[in-house]
């Protein structure tokens, strides 16, 4: 087994080891018009607090299979009847295509391709309460992608529903993201930064596009108070207006910084805003800001925007994330990607500067204040997390997948590292069990979400297929 890093530096003052997972509660609210919380979008609800219910595997001897489907699969999401639907990339011809996956062997049970878009566009999806992917594909339609039995006893995928949002996107243009609100509308976001809602029982489409050179390069999120959508400058609040057009409740910005930065695929923020707190799982947005030096997690009051506090993350890794942060109660926990080799980053991405940088790692945790006077670094490692972390309040333990070096206690990376399933204690920032699952580029993990289904078993998307770690 690849060594790990079991060390972590406190800064403050933190839980003990073990204690109840009620204070990474409340999670954000159930969305009745998306699936199961925790299975239903990439960052497992709604709100992208990256929390699932669901406990991972349990005791026993880990085992890490892999599902080759000569495709990097970032998005993984299970409906109610257990299914893994997932929304990959091809490797040759790069078109998005949507595997139906069998949850007992990970085999793909069905394939369904979808437009051709930008690189970014058709990577979000979610899962709707009818058990559908929801995705807006090459050709800015949103699409209702269900699985269905065959009269033969096999599976197959169709598109049951569909709306053009040709007349309100630019042919040049392509989602980057997209999610339910509490009326049934469908929130999409642009990257060239139209933001918009899309209503597909009344075919009503309307949209506000963000001052000029403002993009969004990530996906948005939704709570009972607004959708939040974080472009390359600001992160705003939205809702909508009576006949559903967005209207802007706040605007934050926040240090972008002089460039985009190695490991990072836009110029800016690469956070998905994340909606958390302990009264309703709502009570405030966060993202990790571009500064230069050293990067700020951004808290701030989802009522008026008013910052709750800015603290430097990410101190002993690298200066810069990609990852949307965990929110769990008072608790954020932000992951580095700072000099992570992406094989590939979007045409508009703009130059890295510096053009390089060994990949540190590095996850921190940070608390907000009881009485939300502030917040308090708790602490903070240099664990090379090559996923999106999730935390379980089933179990009380993050879980991602570390990318170690061939040669133990450097920063370098290669073609021959190892990927190493991991759960991490999220009072300590310690390693308390891991298991190897691959070496080699073809278990690259590409900084992209994992997931735990039902049974207790944790997906992971890699740059060629899907890695399941069951126990038993």
């Amino acid at each position: 087994m690849a060594a790990v890093s079991l060390t972590a530096t406190a800064v403050g003052t933190a839980p003990p080891a073990g204690a109840a997972t009620a204070e990474f509660l409340p999670a954000p609210p159930h969305n009745p018009y998306a699936g199961p919380d925790g299975t239903a979008t990439m960052h497992g609800d709604t709100g992208s607090s990256d929390l699932t219910p669901l406990a991972g595997p349990g005791a026993g001897t880990l085992t890490a299979r892999r599902t080759a489907l000569a495709s990097a699969c970032p998005t993984l999401l299970i409906g109610s009847d257990g299914y893994p639907v997932v929304l990959c990339t091809p490797i040759f011809g790069q078109v998005p295509t949507v595997h139906l996956l069998d949850p007992k062997s990970g085999a793909s049970l069905a394939e369904l391709e979808l437009t051709k878009g930008s690189l970014l566009g058709g990577v979000y999806a979610y899962i709707d309460q009818s058990d559908r992917l929801t995705v807006i594909d090459g050709s800015r339609s949103l699409l209702r992608v269900g699985h269905h039995r065959t009269a033969a006893g096999g599976w197959e995928l169709s598109v049951d529903q569909s709306l053009s949002l040709a007349s309100a996107i630019a042919e040049d243009d392509a989602v980057t993201g997209l999610a339910p609100d509490w009326q049934g509308r469908v929130w999409f976001a642009t990257g060239g930064g139209t933001v918009g809602t899309a209503d597909d029982r009344t075919g009503t489409v309307r949209t506000l596009s963000l001052p000029d050179g403002e993009r969004v390069s990530n996906s948005i999120s939704t709570a009972p108070a607004g959708t939040a959508v974080t472009s390359t400058h600001a992160t705003y609040l939205l809702t909508a207006g009576p006949d559903g057009t967005p209207l802007i409740s706040w605007r934050r910005a926040y240090d972008r910084g002089q460039a985009r930065k190695p490991g990072q695929l836009s110029w800016g923020s690469g956070s998905t805003p994340t909606f958390f707190g302990p009264g309703n799982g709502t009570e405030y947005v966060t993202i990790v800001d571009n500064a230069d030096t050293t990067v700020g997690l951004q808290v701030y009051e989802t009522a008026t925007g008013a910052t709750v506090c800015s603290v430097p993350v990410l101190l002993a890794g690298g200066p810069g994330s990609e990852n949307s942060p965990i929110g769990a109660g008072r608790s954020v926990f932000v992951a580095a990607t700072y000099g992570y080799p992406y094989p590939a980053v979007p045409a508009d991405a703009g130059t890295a500067v510096p053009a390089s940088a060994a990949f540190e790692g590095g996850l921190s945790r940070v608390d907000v204040r009881p009485d939300g006077s502030g917040c308090d670094l708790v602490w903070d490692n240099e664990l090379r997390s090559a996923a999106v972390p999730r935390l379980s309040t089933a179990d009380g333990k993050l879980r991602t997948v570390l990318r170690d070096p061939v040669i133990p206690g450097t920063s370098t990376t290669s073609l021959l590292d190892p990927y190493v399933y991991a759960e991490i204690d999220p009072a300590t920032g310690r390693v308390t069990r891991s298991k190897q699952v691959g070496i080699g580029s073809l278990y690259d993990s590409l900084q992209m979400a994992g997931t735990i289904g039902p049974d207790g078993t944790y997906y992971q998307g890699t740059v060629t297929g899907v890695v399941r770690v069951t126990a038993g």
